[in-house]
């Protein structure tokens, strides 16, 4: 099978916050641009809010199959090193290969 780039978006809760768990995540927000900071990438890039509710994390892969299972470890192991809890993780994959643009028809 063929390697594709796809765009795998994890979402999430967090779980069983503690005080200092809260504080950690709030202080990682201060310099948090969701423009800039949230977007797909090759690294991963995890976003929340000041609720500390639900979260995604964002990563862009290059596999031959199953990135939903490398997106999902990749978003366990962000989490992880942050050492927070989490529950219901679900993947949504896009395949950028198999996409369809859309041109604009030109006018004339």
């Amino acid at each position: 099978m063929a390697e594709h780039t796809y765009r795998v978006l994890v979402r999430g809760r967090f779980a069983d916050l503690t005080d200092d768990q809260r504080a950690s995540l709030k202080q990682r927000l201060a310099g948090f641009d969701f423009l800039r900071d949230a977007g797909f990438t090759e690294e991963g890039a995890l976003a929340y809010d000041e609720k500390l509710d639900f979260f995604s994390y964002r990563v862009i892969l290059t596999a031959a199959d199953k990135p939903d299972e490398a997106g999902l470890r990749r978003a366990s192991t962000a989490l992880d090193e942050l050492g927070v809890d989490f529950k219901g993780l679900k993947a949504k994959v896009t395949d950028m290969d198999e996409m369809k643009i859309n041109r604009p028809k030109r006018l004339g």
